[in-house]
């Protein structure tokens, strides 16, 4: 369906791809991974034509349609959520409101003079509007909007008034809506909670387009697509399977070529050995010579690279006293929308909860108030002794864009070894020239990680966290799960990610029912064992 043969691509100075050539077939779900900058997004705009290669082709039937959702939003406002999301369904979408305009033409009596007109174009679009099931767009619209999180009101509402996550999520909607031979989805996860994650798993896991993603939640990549294609030093290397499969998969091919390498090491040192010692000896020479030319004839192997977490031993945090907070009597409000009505909820010391809800049930306003962000409308909110670290979004407008990273982390630590800081910016993936890149040039993962190394170098007893791991790659991920699996302290946090709520939260706190008036949900054990009670991996959306 869609074959990229010999390419090579370079961006300035920097090489993506040589010889490379990727195929992907009609209805397969493909994962593309590798490291940040390796070229992933690059594979998109070259299939769409935005970027073309360098060198080599890229060929797909010329009728093929593709839907590609990138981390870009357009302007929106102006028009409804739902005409946005239809607008952007391909050729039926076009359809839909143009038949929608006929109609309102054919009862305007203004438009009598152009009724014959109106009445012809009406005949020669309304079959084929009918045959691509546009009667059914606006419900399905609904659907897919419902799914990816939006509620009635915001359907219905405008479109420009949506913040950019949520715009990001109109995006996706007009791709789902297309009815795409092909889907190119560049990390569609991003901006969605774990409720429209769950629901979008099974959109793609139905579809009948083939799909080719960029992803960085674990569980999305092993439920979705049935082969991985990896970007590994310019190259694409394919494995069948899921992502838990490459990994294996790695693990062994690393291991072979370690092995390979280590024993034409010691080939080459015996050999070399040999030539060392009777090189000078009439006898022996001729020997000597003829291993020469066989170590001269040899391809040599280069020592593997491996990508892996690099450990880092952080300080323990100061003890705290066994009252973390206690939140007693909590009531919230934003205009007419109670969220928290008589909230009572405390954290003990060592206890790591996590906070479930459904979109808008107030889990970033518990933490805000938990940590002084917010006030409470009525109530109390008291903090025991604890030396606090709070990560938000906005925890980002701490850095100074002017600075680089290593200059961010020698002004906040400026007493540290030189290779106490360096190893710590390795500890969360900054190598070689990542220390002197500027922090107004950082991703926004490179910025979260930036931010949560400058917290946990001198770390506090009490964690909150409001989505620590958007916009963090499956490395990084790996590598703060690692992390804060160690910590001796206590955390409150909010994720999306279940790889993460599966390795660090011991209690579960659902409120999804309080903006209804009912009481929050305190479980005493783990997520893990949460799921397995409820049988929901976010409350109200079954395994």
């Amino acid at each position: 369906m869609i074959t990229l043969s010999g390419i090579n691509k370079r961006h300035g100075h920097q090489i993506l791809f040589v010889d490379a050539s990727l195929q992907l077939n009609a209805g397969e779900k493909v994962g593309l991974t590798g490291p940040n900058g390796a070229g992933k997004s690059t594979v998109f705009r070259m299939i769409v034509g935005e970027d073309p290669p360098d060198e080599g082709e890229v060929a797909l039937p010329k009728r093929l349609t593709i839907g590609y959702f990138k981390q870009d939003v357009g302007e929106m406002s102006g028009r409804r959520v739902l005409d946005q999301a239809i607008a952007g369904a391909g050729r039926t979408g076009a359809l839909h409101h143009e038949v929608q305009t006929l109609e309102a033409a054919m009862s305007d009596p203004d438009q009598q003079d152009r009724m014959d007109e109106i009445l012809a174009r009406y005949g020669e679009i309304q079959p084929e509007y009918q045959d691509r099931g546009g009667y059914e767009l606006e419900a399905r619209a609904r659907e897919v909007l419902h799914g990816l999180g939006f509620d009635d009101t915001q359907i219905d509402g405008d479109a420009g008034a949506l913040s950019g996550g949520w715009k990001m999520r109109v995006e996706m909607a007009k791709v789902l809506l297309g009815n795409f031979e092909v889907l190119l989805l560049d990390e569609p996860t991003n901006h969605l909670d774990i409720e429209s994650i769950l629901w979008l798993e099974g959109f793609l896991a139905d579809t009948r387009a083939a799909v080719l993603m960029t992803c960085h939640d674990r569980d999305f990549m092993n439920r979705v697509v049935d082969r991985i294609v990896d970007v590994d030093d310019g190259e694409f290397v394919s494995y069948t399977g899921d992502y838990d499969f490459m990994e294996r998969e790695q693990r062994i091919r690393a291991e072979q070529k370690e092995a390979a390498y280590e024993k034409q090491q010691a080939t080459l040192a015996k050999m070399q050995r040999f030539i060392d010692r009777f090189g000078m000896y009439a006898a022996k020479a001729s020997q000597a010579q003829s291993r020469q030319k066989k170590i001269d004839k040899i391809e040599k192997l280069d020592p593997p690279v491996r990508r892996e977490f690099v450990p880092f031993r952080f300080k323990t945090p100061p003890r705290s006293g066994d009252d973390i907070v206690r939140l007693t009597g909590i009531h919230k409000a934003y205009a007419e929308r109670t969220i928290y009505k008589g909230l009572d909820f405390e954290v003990k010391r060592g206890e790591r909860w996590c906070v479930m809800g459904q979109n808008g049930s107030g889990k970033t306003t518990l933490l805000k108030m938990v940590a002084g962000h917010l006030e409470p409308d009525a109530g109390d909110v008291k903090l025991g002794s604890v030396k606090m670290g709070y990560f938000a979004q906005e925890a980002m407008d701490v850095l100074d864009p002017s600075l680089t990273v290593y200059e961010q982390l020698d002004h906040k630590f400026p007493l540290e070894s030189i290779g106490t800081k360096r190893a710590l910016l390795g500890a969360f993936g900054f190598f070689g020239d990542d220390h002197d890149k500027r922090i107004e040039n950082l991703s926004g993962g490179e910025k979260s990680r930036l931010v949560l190394a400058l917290m946990l170098f001198d770390p506090p007893n009490f964690l909150v966290l409001d989505e620590p791991t958007n916009h963090l790659d499956l490395d990084s991920k790996q590598m703060l799960v690692q992390t804060l699996k160690d910590f001796e302290g206590t955390m409150l946090f909010v994720s999306h990610d279940r790889t993460f709520l599966r390795g660090l939260a011991n209690r579960v706190l659902d409120v999804s029912a309080c903006a209804a008036g009912g009481a929050a949900d305190k479980y005493p054990g783990s997520y893990v064992e949460w799921v397995e009670k409820t049988g929901e991996e976010a409350p109200g959306v079954h395994r």
